[in-house]
């Protein structure tokens, strides 16, 4: 059993290097011993010389005590056996007896400890009975004493062996609790750096596309060589909605990104003013970039929880994003009915389609996953009179978040990810970068050149 013991410089021993000190210190002690005994009595040479022999064993022996604790135990046993009857000196070498039986205890060996103690015992009764009347060394007061000193050894090693045991199993459970902290600390920096990466796709894939078709719209228009007037009304107008629409998406990606900036500031709940209520603005945006965008709101509207209003208005936002770069359409209808305990949101137009057999493109997967977080359900699918339409089903309440584990040794660190929002799917670029569309003889359509490309397949 490892005790304390430290070297010269501070650091802790090696288990050999502290088995050879506690070895010498033991020798070093019954050697004193038996020396100033030797003072007192006298004896032979060959005694002497076969006693300080049976020392050498007996406290040698200790250096292999952990190793081989009832090994040990049995050769200083065995050595305190031949050597006090032999020798006129009586050394204390029983002490190496002692720690080997407290280190067979101590190290587990429970059983063979409680054996070689009862076997002492019963040695040195049976010896001393066995003695002539007078002639006994060890009267009956010094048997209950030695006694009582072996019950103490292996009790004690006994009760060593739990502690050591106890603390082995807390330190595991405090490495475990660490080890567990850390884990939920990554799991929340990435579930936050998720959610931003969805935020700032969601905001610069809306507003770059529709300044993308806004200003090839223009672009196709001065191509035909207006009078001045028309093509500087034309160029006012295009720049008007780039700048509107831009602004938009600089307040937006600020607001997200802010959460990096200071880790002390409040958690905010959702970028600062986006949510149904700004579903007028949205619509009037994707109108400049040539969409015939309606709106039908049924059922009462009722305040929803910041997140859940948050989700909704993205849900709308990448639905007209993939309408203005993909479909070809030229009308959409926005849908919204407010239920007891539900409000759907129903975006179709009425463009190309998709293709059948097409995989779900990131933007429909971060939608769903936004829907999901929440409880709800979204399915996005082609129309049965054409187009695109994409159905999403949201809760009017924010689900709670789930009760902590109770082996969370610490505060977590100081992250912002959505409440109860399970891992999501990180969003991905879309798929091609559009180019300018190409218009019809009345007016110029939000259609691009990779409309086969549309992200939600």
């Amino acid at each position: 059993m490892p005790l304390p013991l430290r070297s010269p410089g501070g650091g802790r021993l090696s288990p050999r290097a502290a088995d050879a000190v506690v070895a010498g210190v033991v020798l070093l002690v019954v050697a004193v011993w038996t020396l100033v005994s030797a003072q007192y009595a006298s004896e032979p040479t060959v005694r002497t010389v076969l006693g300080w022999v049976l020392i050498l064993i007996g406290c040698g022996a200790l250096y292999f005590r952990r190793r081989q604790p009832v090994a040990v135990s049995v050769v200083t046993l065995l050595a305190c056996v031949v050597y006090y009857p032999l020798s006129a000196q009586d050394g204390p070498l029983m002490i190496a007896f002692a720690l080997a039986l407290y280190t067979a205890a101590a190290e587990g060996r429970f059983a063979a400890a409680v054996a070689l103690a009862a076997v002492t015992l019963l040695a040195v009764g049976l010896g001393e009975i066995r003695q002539r009347p007078g002639h006994r060394q060890i009267d009956d007061t010094s048997l209950v004493m030695l006694a009582g000193w072996l019950i103490s050894l292996v009790a004690v090693g006994r009760a060593q062996r739990t502690r050591i045991a106890y603390l082995h199993e807390v330190e595991q459970r405090a490495l475990a609790a660490e080890r567990e902290q850390e884990a939920r600390a990554r799991q929340s920096a990435t579930e936050e750096r998720l959610r931003i990466a969805r935020e700032v796709h969601d905001v610069l894939g809306h507003s770059i596309s529709l300044i993308n078709v806004q200003s090839g719209a223009a672009l196709h228009r001065l191509g035909k060589g207006p009078a001045p007037e028309a093509g500087l009304a034309t160029a006012t107008e295009a720049l008007e909605a780039v700048k509107s629409t831009s602004k938009d998406a600089l307040r937006e990606l600020r607001a997200t990104l802010g959460v990096l900036r200071s880790a002390d500031e409040p958690t905010p709940t959702a970028p600062s003013s986006s949510g149904l209520a700004l579903l007028g603005d949205l619509a009037a945006r994707a109108r400049s970039a040539g969409l015939d965008v309606r709106t039908d709101v049924t059922g009462t509207p009722v305040p929803l929880p910041p997140p859940v209003d948050l989700a909704a208005y993205r849900i709308v936002q990448e639905s007209l994003t993939n309408v203005t770069r993909h479909a070809g359409a030229r009308t959409v209808r926005i849908t919204l009915d407010w239920g007891a305990d539900t409000v759907r949101l129903r975006i179709a137009d009425d463009g190309e389609g998709a293709p059948e057999g097409r995989p779900l493109g990131s933007g429909i997967r971060g939608m769903a996953e936004r829907a999901r977080a929440f409880g709800g359900e979204l399915t996005a699918e082609n129309g049965d009179d054409g187009g695109f339409l994409v159905d999403a089903r949201l809760p009017l309440s924010q689900p709670g978040p789930p009760e902590p584990s109770t082996s969370e040794a610490g505060p977590r660190e100081p992250t912002t990810p959505e409440p109860s929002t399970p891992e999501p799917t990180a969003p991905e670029p879309t798929a091609s970068e559009p180019t300018t569309p190409e218009p019809t003889a009345s007016e110029p359509t939000a259609s691009d050149s990779d409309a086969s490309e549309r992200d939600p397949r």
